[in-house]
């Protein structure tokens, strides 16, 4: 039989494709007109992903980078003061905007760069979306070392920007122009996942990104990301319906995945059907008004007394959007019922499988509608809930006992944060991050919007507050926004008030001076220690120790040289006189007061695992290792 195989030596010619179109640009131009045209869309609701870029620049980014920025004023531009503030910034951001928008954030190479790296672990810990673009050595090499380039005798393709890939998400090098076709699609696919996101980092050598090539026409295209609300499977979905209906104590632990996924409003539905009580961690604190009825306060370390005695006697709980961290579970001491059990609804599933708990892998919001479809009918017990409502009487009382003191001056800390409670309006956002404050927030602050809460809380980072402040304020412009901040932490990135004013974003700072580390001079009193090296104080030459006079800061002085209106109180009422002056003010306010470092809110019904000495010279270090031992056997594997 003939063979109908086609004669290799005949070729059926094909019709010509038409011209791609191109555009002839730098590798930095097409980096920036890319990242302009991506969009974000959940619930029908699409938004411009990037805000802009935060930048600071150098010989590694201004000629790239930096040229390409001048050269799409669409793309704004922000000038930061500190590389590792600008990230703070970008963080408090996409926050602020449930992680549906972001920045991106330019440094020069070296320094510049390495300056972002703790930020950066901060973004990607809190798992959110940060585009980082430092700038790095010269692909081409031929004039290496270059200024602030770091050598290795073993490799020529390192540089300071690899110290980002354990703090990323996804970490790449454009080393040649083409190389953005398909590495910026891959950082946005993080970058926009609710799974996968955190810190994205770009390093980009600085001859590259002055580098052009034909770019297709197509890569810039408005392009829009779709944000899932993947829902529960319907095995796990009915387990846990069936483990909810046989629970006599169940306590919802709520974290900052309700609000990320605008989810409040379904767990308000879920609970009011229900009556389960609902524990907040400091991410979840605004997932439901502080007044709600089955609202029964932070829990864990830094939590109420009703919150740590329910999650203590619970037989179930179900942990939304919550990573459970040592200071939610109280360093795994919190639930000590032999029988408890967890339900885990996350989006994550590294998150949902955590504490062997049943994984309700789903977006939250599609998960907990899934739960009150399946709850019908089922309440908790008249007993229970009479127990939730005296819990929430109690913890009332000692908010407004700890608002009310009357100490000092110097007055305490409570009284302050009671203070700046009533002066800031429903739909005000209080910012902070690290030092006693954020336990004593997370405890006290009466909240009632889902976005009046921030605390950077999951790398609790020296520093964060006046930038995540700004970042906040960008966000979303028409929130007064409350920056409260210990000295210590003030004196760590006060520049930022600068980058406030230039770019008209007021802020309300309020100092809280008790002259040095508040929150580990605790921990150092804890373990024995007697706040050893936490106090701002003079060098003593009697004893050779920092143990002299305190010393002589004015904050209020520094502020007003960079450009803030600043204020000075002695006690409540001056505080609430500068606190009313500064809501009228038109650029930021800075309120410096001094608080009783000695006056400190106490822990209720909770422990956590901070290793003491086993062996001490130091009788007192001696008896806190004896109180370590004991508390650590109610420590509890899952």
């Amino acid at each position: 039989m003939e063979s109908r195989l086609a004669d290799p030596s005949i070729r059926t010619p094909r019709k010509p494709r038409p011209a791609m179109t191109t555009i002839r640009m730098t590798m930095a131009q097409a980096l920036i007109r890319f990242l302009a045209n991506q969009f974000t869309e959940r619930d029908g609701e699409e938004r411009p992903f990037f805000g802009g870029c935060f930048g600071i620049f150098g010989h590694g980014n201004v000629a790239g980078v930096g040229q390409a920025l001048q050269e799409h004023p669409e793309f704004p531009y922000y000038q930061a003061r500190n590389e590792q503030a600008m990230v703070h910034a970008a963080a408090g951001f996409a926050k602020m905007n449930n992680r549906l928008r972001a920045m991106a954030c330019t440094s020069s190479i070296g320094p510049g760069a390495t300056n972002m790296i703790t930020a950066a672990a901060g973004a990607t810990i809190n798992r959110l979306p940060v585009l980082l673009l430092p700038g790095d050595f010269f692909a081409r090499r031929n004039v290496a070392p270059v200024l602030q380039q770091l050598e290795q005798p073993y490799a020529q393709d390192l540089s300071v920007n690899d110290c980002f890939k354990p703090v990323s998400k996804y970490w790449d090098r454009i080393s040649r122009p083409d190389q953005l076709l398909t590495s910026l699609p891959e950082a946005l696919r993080v970058l926009t996942s609710p799974v996968e996101t955190g810190t994205v980092t770009l390093a980009l050598p600085q001859d590259v990104q002055t580098e052009a090539m034909d770019y297709p026409e197509s890569f810039f295209r408005r392009r829009v990301w779709h944000v899932p609300r993947p829902r529960p499977e319907t095995v796990q979905l009915e387990k846990a319906i069936a483990w909810l209906r046989q629970s006599r104590r169940p306590l919802i632990i709520a974290g900052g995945g309700v609000i990320y996924s605008q989810a409040t409003d379904a767990l308000a539905t879920l609970i009011e059907a229900t009556g389960i009580p609902v524990g907040v961690t400091q991410a979840g604190k605004a997932a439901l008004p502080s007044d709600h009825p089955q609202a029964v306060g932070a829990v864990g370390v830094t939590g109420t007394p009703g919150a740590n005695r329910l999650a203590r006697e619970c037989d179930l709980v179900i942990g939304i959007g919550t990573r459970y961290t040592d200071f939610t579970t109280a360093s795994q001491t919190g639930f000590q019922s032999p029988d408890v059990r967890f339900i885990n609804l996350n989006i994550g599933p590294f998150d949902s499988h955590k504490l062997a708990g049943l994984s309700l892998a789903a977006d939250a919001r599609a998960g907990l509608e899934a739960l009150v479809q399946g709850m019908g009918g089922w309440t908790i017990e008249a007993a229970y809930r009479q127990e939730i409502a005296a819990h929430r009487a109690e913890w009332e009382a000692e908010t407004n006992r700890l608002f009310n003191l009357g100490h000092g001056p110097p007055v305490s800390q409570s009284e302050i944060i009671g203070a700046v409670n009533s002066a800031a309006g429903p739909h005000d956002v209080v910012v902070c991050a690290a030092g006693s404050l954020p336990g004593d927030l997370h405890k006290l602050w009466r909240v009632t919007d889902p976005q009046g809460y921030h605390l950077e809380y999951g790398y609790s980072c020296m520093g964060y507050e006046i930038a995540g402040g700004i970042g906040v304020k960008l966000a979303d412009p028409s929130r007064e926004v409350y920056v409260m901040v210990g000295d210590a932490s003030y004196l760590m990135m006060s520049s930022e008030i600068v980058t406030s004013i230039q770019e008209a974003l007021k802020l309300t700072i309020v100092v809280i001076d008790n002259h040095g580390f508040s929150s580990i001079s605790g921990l150092s009193e804890s373990i024995g220690s007697q706040g050893f090296g936490t106090h701002y104080r003079y060098r003593d030459p009697a004893t050779g120790q920092l143990d002299g006079r305190l010393l002589p800061i004015d904050f209020a002085a520094n502020a007003k040289s960079l450009g803030a209106l600043a204020l000075q109180a002695t006690d409540i009422p001056s505080l609430e006189e500068a606190l009313a002056e500064a809501k009228q003010a038109d650029r930021t306010a800075v309120i410096v007061i001094e608080a009783d470092l000695d006056r400190r809110v106490g822990g209720y019904e909770s422990w956590w695992d901070v290793p003491v000495a086993e062996v001490s010279q130091d009788p007192l270090v001696v008896e806190a290792r004896k109180l370590y031992e004991a508390a650590r056997k109610d420590e509890r594997h899952f």
